[in-house]
Parts: C-alpha cells; sequence; structure tokens
C-alpha cells in the first residue's frame, strides 16, 4: 500500500507497522512530504528501467511500482528540480538492480562474473560516455545515469561523487569476499563498512544538485553539518538492518548490525534486536539535536552577502532533506515489494530479480 497513492497529499494512508519495527517518533514528529513531480517521475523510472534494459518487461510490469524505488527519493529530494529528480531516481532504482545482482552473483558463486562487473563500473564511472552501449546492461544504464548526474554541478562535484562512488565499489567487493567466506565483522569494521555499503557520503553529496548548489568543503566538513548528515544516513542503514534481520539470519547472511552484535557480543537474537532499537531510537534524538546545530549554522552563513546567503539557503535545504529522509526510509520498508518476504513463493529468492548473470545462463 502506498502511503500517497496519488502523489499529491502529505497524509499517508494506514499502513501496518509490526510492533517491533514501529518508531512511534518517526510517525509523529518526521511528517512525510512528497515531491509533487513523482507521478511523472514513476512513469519515467519505468520506461528507463526497461529502455536500458535493467529489468525484463515483465518484471517491470509486475514489480516496478510495487517496489516504491522512486516513492523513496520523491519522499527523500524535495525543492529538487524535475530533471535532477529523474536522474537520481534513475540512478537509485540501478543501484537496487545492481545489489540484487551483487546478492545473486554470490548466492549462485559466480566470482568472476562479480570481479568483471566491478572493474567495468569503476571505468563507466570515470569515462561514463565510453560505456553507454556497453554489452552489460547494468554497466550502460550505471553510465548513462552518472553521465546525467555530472551535468548539473562543477566538474570538483563530479570528481567527488566519483571518488566516493569508487569506496562503494571497493566496499561491495569487501562484503563479497565476507559473504563467500563466512566471515561476521565485528560491530566497529561492520559499522564502517555499512556507511560504504549503504553509500551514505553518496545520497548526502545528492543533496547538493538537489539545492542548486555546490557546497564548498568549509561547508560540507564543518561538524554540524557533516554530524546532521552522518545521522540521517546512520539511521536509514540501521533501520534497514532490524527490517531485514529475519530473512538474513535465515539465509546465512554476515552483513547486518544484529548479526555482529550476535556473533561478537554474545547478545541473543532477542537483545541484539532490542540494542540495534536502541541504537536507532538514539540515533533519532541524536539527530533532533544536530539538526537544530546545523540550521543555526546555516543562520550563522548568511552574512549579508550574495554568497553568503546562497550558501545559508542551500544548507538549510539539506538540512530539511535530511529530516526528510527519516520519514521516506521508514515507509518505504513497510510499503515496497522488495521487503515483503511473507509473499515471495521462495523466501530466498525475490521475485523481482534476474538471476542470471550478464552473458550467462
Amino acid at each position: 500500500m502506498h502511503a500517497f497513492p496519488h502523489g499529491t497529499t502529505s497524509t499517508p494512508t494506514a499502513v501496518a507497522v509490526p510492533p517491533s519495527l514501529s518508531l512511534p517518533v518517526i510517525e509523529a514528529a518526521f511528517p512525510r512530504q512528497l515531491h509533487p513531480y513523482w507521478p511523472r517521475l514513476q512513469e519515467k523510472t519505468r520506461a528507463w528501467l526497461l529502455e536500458k534494459r535493467l529489468m525484463p518487461a515483465d518484471k517491470v510490469k509486475e514489480y516496478a511500482d510495487g517496489l516504491c524505488y522512486t516513492d523513496l527519493m520523491a519522499g527523500y529530494y524535495i525543492g529538487a528540480p524535475d530533471d535532477v529528480l529523474q536522474a537520481i531516481a534513475d540512478y537509485s532504482a540501478w543501484f537496487f538492480v545492481w545489489d540484487d545482482r551483487h546478492d545473486r552473483d554470490i548466492v549462485h558463486r559466480r566470482p568472476s562474473a562479480w570481479r568483471r562487473l566491478r572493474f567495468r563500473l569503476h571505468a563507466a564511472l570515470d569515462s561514463p560516455g565510453d560505456h553507454l552501449r556497453h554489452e552489460d546492461p547494468l554497466v550502460g544504464g550505471f553510465a548513462d545515469s552518472v553521465l546525467r548526474l555530472y551535468r548539473f554541478l562543477p566538474e570538483s562535484w563530479n570528481a567527488r561523487f566519483a571518488r566516493h562512488f569508487h569506496a562503494v565499489i571497493e566496499a561491495y567487493d569487501r562484503e563479497f569476499h565476507n559473504r563467500t567466506h563466512g566471515v561476521i565483522p565485528t560491530v566497529e569494521e561492520y559499522l564502517a563498512l555499512r556507511r560504504l555499503t549503504f553509500a551514505h557520503w553518496i545520497w548526502t553529496d545528492l543533496l547538493e544538485p538537489s539545492a542548486g548548489c555546490e557546497l564548498p568543503d568549509s561547508v560540507r566538513k564543518h561538524p554540524a553539518y557533516r554530524r546532521a548528515a552522518l545521522l540521517s544516513q546512520e539511521f536509514a542503514a540501521w533501520y534497514n538492518d532490524l527490517c531485514s534481520l529475519p530473512k538474513e539470519l535465515a539465509g546465512d547472511e554476515v552483513h547486518n548490525l544484529g548479526i555482529s552484535l550476535i556473533k561478537h557480543e554474545g547478545l541473543t537474537l532477542e537483545e541484539s534486536v532490542t540494542e540495534v532499537r536502541r541504537r536507532i531510537e538514539e540515533c533519532i534524538s541524536e539527530f533532533q539535536v544536530a539538526e537544530r546545530a546545523a540550521l543555526r549554522f546555516a543562520d550563522d552563513l548568511a552574512d549579508g552577502t550574495v554568497r553568503g546567503k546562497e550558501l545559508s539557503a542551500a544548507v538549510r535545504a539539506c538540512v530539511c532533506n535530511m529530516r526528510n529522509w527519516f520519514s521516506t526510509v521508514y515507509w518505504f520498508h513497510h510499503e515496497s515489494g522488495r521487503y515483503m518476504v511473507d509473499s515471495w513463493d521462495d523466501r530466498s529468492t525475490p521475485p523481482y530479480v534476474n538471476n542470471e548473470a550478464a552473458g550467462e545462463k
């Protein structure tokens, strides 16, 4: 069920949230918003998935809308120009498809296929224009989405985005190794790796084209701004872990905060769930403090100059969208077919994935 069935209201319809996953503070203090472009966004991203052959036509028709990928982005990057939001939404949809390919390469023991894809993505990130017609649709789709994202801000932003995503690709490779070798990282190792596999700094980078302004290092790295940005992303990663813990335990997964707590801290399953929830709730309360500090920082940037006014407005827009990340992530996990494991014919095989590696049968 979609909370915004017509894309025009900020009042969600009733969605059943299991008590173990319910966060009343999110439902009460983080009201949802949705970009007014969302209905068109959904339509165009669905068409893009077909055009780039990222999902088979039958799976796009049956599953694409219900996966709610566009809902997630349209609830986050409020205020973004339509073309910016479209580029972000298509990139996000690609990211989910890539994540699924990575998972299937692990499940079906295809290290050569993963290694080949890893190197191709690094190359496409550095020269997307040269990879638009790549034989692997995942590489071609990535090149297309990156090239479009590169059009909005200066080359310095593009270089930063590329640097951050190169690190994400390598983090996915470390996860591939851990999962194929049964290595459960320690809690601290996991938290550091998760910041990369969840692409914390990528989603934060994309706040800037949404606000129409590249932020200088002095602003991006300011403790007030960086703290709020990190907490918004930590919440999303940890809440995802909480929601996916049962199916990941059943599937012999090794990458989940709860699993690291069980393995390395000696917690029971029930204790680990309680601890993950505690961390999530603490993250929410800490964000509310950090948010106020970041907004004060935005005010301080307005020093009477045109540049100061521009930076102040951009930081305020970015921080407001950090807040939106909490509600959109929360509801996404309860509306997206990606997490409705009990409705799948095979709990180990998502019905919307393609189990074949590119060029392999």
